[in-house]
């Protein structure tokens, strides 16, 4: 055998479905042609010649490269350049206000100031940000400030005038502005359909200045083993000049990641650019233009918005706020007429549902399209499925829906549902995937980055933990072993995105795409697997991080 790549002395990790270890394996061309069960290939089987790269791992992990399934890596990169509004490190309404200040002193009369991450539940006041607070501090300059949710925001009162927003406007479909005592408005807005009234008085950055910036996210997301990413709403925000970044960052290698891009549905529409496009003709075109790196992932939709938010939709009221269930973001009759005129069409449709009525509305609207088209494979998806009941569980197994669960809300989130926002039980039971695979279900977990950082390593450890922010073991039964939430990031995966015979586990002809790690996340003590040191990633076996392994091993 010839390669031009040979690991060695490695502990493999395959993921294939007899979940069995190797200790080399060898690469030609950008696929796997050899895997060994010793540490080197016996002699005679391949010619290890100068031309051949032989990395000695010394017992570090090699294992499939990691598929992150749902992120925002564009709306991630532009945050890096907004004012940090996060906590703990804003404590109160006060720091994050001055923060504001500090950045219209060096901004000119007139242009945006825009900050990301605020959480009202984590700072002092126990409340939003309103336009009377940003007002303190910025007379000259618009100011939209966005939760930590992404599904909120608040603005200044020179913002709402930008928007030619005044007290008598009307809530529009799926959203709604805050309002004080009497009625006016408070500056607090809820859910995309009211929040893109603002934003689109913000002037957008070029396409070439875009596509710098998801290059540096890129290569932070390199950092953490990911080979393959999802970017899971391209267009909601600035319309279809994102989706000319991706292509363009993609084309240009800025972003070196294989690239599965969700489309929001509005751009699918009859009379919309894409809309007599087939699913195809769509793919074939991301293909060309982004030299072969990019591909459609699915017709992306919401039907609610965020837990943390109150806009999540649920069937019982929030836990302290009884007479608040959330929204959904469409009737439901509309709602089910696009999904059936995506399903006829072809499109894999994705569709974001955090609360469990939400969840119910997304499942009636999948079985109403597959009853009036029966359709084998479609793996029409559900993504966060955070309050998910059993009996949602069995109809997404019953109908071959797949879940991508944001299993994060533990970790973050997860003492304040018990406290806030769903009450013990409900809380207990939110990202359920040991029920998910007692219904036979594919699912994959996710970061919804920015919402929380990438790392699919954290993901595994909170998928195995369930531990909180505050160190509680939340909902111990749903916890799931090791392997599988490895594999909810690699194989599972790979299926997600109709890949699976090319990507996902290191088996012979499948793409070289490794992630080697210092340590094996099966043996270390499970706590211990958020800290794990990703050492490098290859993509087609060519080092896109830490390429001096390949220099000193």
């Amino acid at each position: 055998m010839n390669a031009n790549l040979l690991f060695i002395n490695a502990n493999v990790i395959t993921l294939d479905g007899a979940n069995s270890r190797a200790g080399s394996v060898a690469v030609s061309n950008g696929k796997i042609t050899g895997i060994w069960t010793k540490p080197e290939p016996p002699k005679g089987e391949i010619d290890i010649n100068e031309k051949m790269k032989v990395v000695n791992l010394h017992g570090d992990t090699l294992l499939p490269g990691f598929i992150d399934t749902h992120n925002h890596i564009l709306m991630y990169s532009q945050t890096k350049e907004q004012v940090d509004c996060s906590s703990p490190k804003n404590k109160t309404i006060a720091d994050i206000v001055e923060a504001i200040g500090l950045k219209t002193m060096e901004t000119i009369d007139g242009a945006w100031v825009v900050g990301f991450g605020y959480d009202d539940t984590l700072l002092y006041e126990k409340r939003h940000l309103t336009r009377w607070d940003l007002d303190k501090v910025s007379q000259k300059n618009p100011v939209i400030v966005k939760h930590i949710s992404g599904h909120v925001a608040a603005v200044n009162s020179l913002a709402l005038q930008s928007a030619g927003l005044n007290d008598q406007v009307s809530d529009p479909q799926g959203g709604h502005f805050g309002r004080d005592d009497r009625g006016k408005l408070n500056g607090v807005i809820y859910e995309p359909s009211a929040m893109e009234m603002v934003q689109k008085q913000i002037p957008k950055k070029s396409v070439e200045d875009m596509v710098k910036t998801i290059g540096k996210a890129a290569n932070e997301y390199l950092t953490h083993g990911i080979t393959t990413n999802t970017d899971a709403a391209v267009g909601l925000t600035d319309g279809l000049q994102e989706l000319d970044v991706h292509l363009k960052a993609s084309e240009k290698n800025i972003n070196p990641m294989r690239t599965q891009l969700m489309i929001m549905h509005q751009h699918l529409r009859k009379g919309e650019r894409f809309g007599e496009y087939s699913p195809q003709m769509l793919n074939d075109e991301l293909w060309e233009r982004s030299n072969g790196k990019a591909k459609l992932d699915s017709a992306k939709m919401f039907q609610d918005g965020s837990i943390q938010g109150l806009t999540g939709a649920l069937r019982k009221p929030y836990h302290q706020n009884p007479d608040v269930y959330g929204d959904l973001i469409h009737d439901e009759q509309s709602f089910q007429e696009e999904v059936l005129d995506l399903h006829k069409r072809g499109f894999r449709v994705t569709t974001h549902g955090n609360g469990d009525r939400a969840i119910g509305s997304i499942l009636d609207a999948y079985s109403n399209a597959l009853t009036n088209l029966p359709k084998k494979n479609h793996r029409h998806r559900i993504e966060h499925v955070q309050t998910a009941t059993t009996e949602d569980l069995t109809r997404m197994g019953q109908l071959g829906i797949a879940g991508s669960f944001f299993i994060n809300h533990v970790y973050y989130w997860g003492d304040r549902h018990k406290r806030i926002f769903l009450g013990p039980e409900r809380a207990k039971r939110i990202s359920p995937l040991a029920d998910a695979i007692e219904h036979n279900i594919l699912f994959t977990l996710h970061s919804d980055c920015p919402i929380t950082p990438i790392s699919p390593l954290f993901l595994v450890w909170a998928a195995v933990n369930r531990k909180t922010r505050e160190g509680e073991i939340l909902g111990p039964e749903q916890r799931i072993d090791v392997e599988t939430a490895l594999k909810s990031m690699t194989i599972y995966g790979a299926h997600f995105i109709f890949d699976e015979e090319n990507t996902g586990s290191i088996e012979l002809m499948k793409k070289a795409d490794f992630t080697i790690l210092e340590s094996d996340p099966t043996t270390v003590a499970p706590m211990e697997i958020k800290d794990i040191k990703v050492k490098a990633t290859f993509i087609d076996g060519k080092p896109v991080y830490g390429q001096e392994m390949l220099v000193t091993s």
